[in-house]
């Protein structure tokens, strides 16, 4: 049964209690295998936590001047809702997806965060704005004449995972993971089953009990 009454207080809690090589670990017994993003989508600092919905974007490359310059990357951010996070991917990397302004665009919107399967750039005025932004790493080239979004709220994928338009996204220290929104409170339920139960164990192991005779008991290693 869920324990919390609104999005707001269910957020709060995957950030407050959970972490996501659990969560990964109830996906992965859920017959999810693969829902990590790949390892070098990083936060900008560490402790940069991020709970929320997917706002999808498509992107791709471009090779000089545009009719109308990124696409339709403004009418993206602008449509931006409460609890999302702008999800991109595209192109090869040619450029920084993502910046000061986009930032201060996305917050203001209430958007709780973005993930880029690319570059970022600004990297001191995006960090002064305390809002977690996950990225393959910072590089300064602009993208005006070089990328395009080209579609949002669509099917994307990056690596092995499919992300659709309100899948949640969950990222931390140890990276980001994908959980089906057909599934999401099932696997928080879980989730947070299993972050408790993992605090017993290791207070258990603390206190003098061996790893083998730990797993006997509880089953969580």
């Amino acid at each position: 049964m869920e324990i919390w009454n609104t999005e707001n207080e269910m957020f709060a809690l995957m950030k407050e209690k959970l972490y996501t090589p659990v969560v990964g670990d109830i996906l992965d017994g859920m017959g999810y295998y693969h829902q990590f993003l790949p390892q070098n989508i990083r936060p900008l600092a560490y402790g940069m936590k991020l709970a929320g919905k997917a706002m999808t974007v498509l992107m791709i490359d471009v090779y000089g001047p545009q009719d109308k310059p990124f696409g339709y990357l403004t009418e993206a951010l602008d449509q931006l809702r409460e609890n999302e996070i702008y999800i991109a991917t595209g192109g090869t990397m040619r450029c920084a997806y993502w910046g000061e302004l986009l930032t201060a665009t996305a917050r203001t919107r209430g958007s709780v965060g973005a993930v880029l399967d690319g570059w970022h750039r600004d990297t001191p005025q995006v960090l002064a704005q305390n809002w977690p932004v996950f990225s393959c790493g910072c590089y300064a080239q602009d993208s005006s004449v070089r990328t395009k979004v080209v579609d949002f709220r669509c099917r994307i994928e990056i690596g092995q995972v499919t992300i659709n338009d309100g899948d949640l996204l969950f990222g931390d220290d140890d990276g980001v993971l994908v959980i089906p929104r057909e599934i999401a409170s099932e696997v928080l339920e879980k989730s947070l089953e299993k972050a408790a139960g993992e605090k017993v164990v290791r207070h258990a192991i603390e206190n003098g009990m061996t790893a083998t005779e730990a797993f006997a008991k509880f089953g969580i290693l």
